[in-house]
């Protein structure tokens, strides 16, 4: 469970026989990056790297997950809290369509959202929370885009490389078939009307018009292809001083804004023995469909390990 939010939203949880271990580490108040992990009772370290951040700000449970001391944990993604740090620690991490769960977050950027070690526990979340019947497998391949950046975001290298090589082995697989999309997608960036939406006071007219020409954008991008393929970050995890510049959110927000699912899977590790993600984005309620994915890939893996 994330924090005291994770344990008061766990009835249906509780009810399915499920059993709450306790709550887990956020960043604590005055951190300003919500991915540094740094909490009141100090650091959240990577399972993988002890110098390194497991993400956040859904940082204590993808660590939970991670090192097995639970099969499955509940989270808020406001911006990529669920998907970065279960890139960042190498679990299964998804993000709800906005308005399918119930939210507190008086913008509705933040929904639920869970981290697991594996796409069928977290299918058994989504079962439950939603009362969702479990869906049959889509029919293969699924068509999906490929995009590095969303059209703004400038990732580094390696990260765009194993989410790539990601997507290569469920094409070889036959799980998805890259399509061209008749228009390159080009998203706005999301950053300025996110942070003007999560501003008590602020003008929210152009996060408005951000909002809605990405939604057109998308809609055409959804018209023609089932899925949306991206890096999960755009960084490898930083170090337990701070990640400098770069918003690690920079390829997640985007899907907050929108209110699309989206889901991370485990890509790889980088040279620095981290793992790395990648996103995969679906229209509007379609969670069922990524979760299917989801478990192909992971039935890919377990072929080719």
């Amino acid at each position: 469970m994330k924090g005291r939010h994770g344990l008061r939203a766990a009835g249906p949880l509780l009810a399915a026989g499920c059993v709450a271990v306790g709550a887990t580490s956020v960043p604590g108040p005055g951190t300003a990056w919500q991915t540094w992990g740094l909490g009141a009772h100090g650091r959240t370290v990577n399972p993988w790297r002890a110098d390194r951040t497991p993400g956040g700000s859904s940082a204590g449970a993808a660590v939970a997950v991670a090192a097995g001391l639970v099969p499955l944990a509940t989270g808020g993604d406001g911006a990529g809290s669920v998907r970065i740090p279960a890139a960042w620690c190498g679990v299964v991490g998804l993000k709800t369509t906005r308005g399918r769960l119930p939210s507190a977050d008086r913008t509705g950027l933040a929904v639920p959202g869970v981290l697991a070690r594996s796409a069928s526990d977290a299918a058994s979340w989504w079962h439950v929370m939603s009362r969702e019947a479990a869906a049959v497998g889509p029919p293969l391949p699924v068509t999906a885009v490929w995009s590095p950046d969303l059209g703004f975001a400038g990732p580094d290298p390696e990260p765009v490389a194993l989410a790539r090589a990601a997507v290569e082995r469920l094409e070889a697989a036959g799980v998805v078939r890259l399509v061209r999309p008749r228009v390159p997608l080009r998203l706005l960036d999301p950053g300025p009307a996110w942070l003007a939406l999560r501003t008590p006071g602020a003008d929210p007219a152009g996060a408005h018009r951000v909002r809605a020409e990405n939604d057109r954008r998308l809609a055409g991008l959804f018209a023609g292809a089932e899925l949306l393929l991206t890096p999960t970050a755009p960084t490898a995890p930083h170090s337990h001083e701070g990640p400098g510049d770069r918003y690690s959110t920079s390829l997640t927000w985007a899907f907050n804004l929108s209110g699309h699912p989206a889901l991370s899977l485990p890509a790889g590790f980088g040279d620095d023995g981290c793992p790395a993600g990648l996103q995969v984005v679906a229209p509007h309620g379609r969670e069922a469909l990524l979760l299917a994915v989801a478990r192909e890939a992971e039935a890919e893996a377990g072929a080719g390990g």
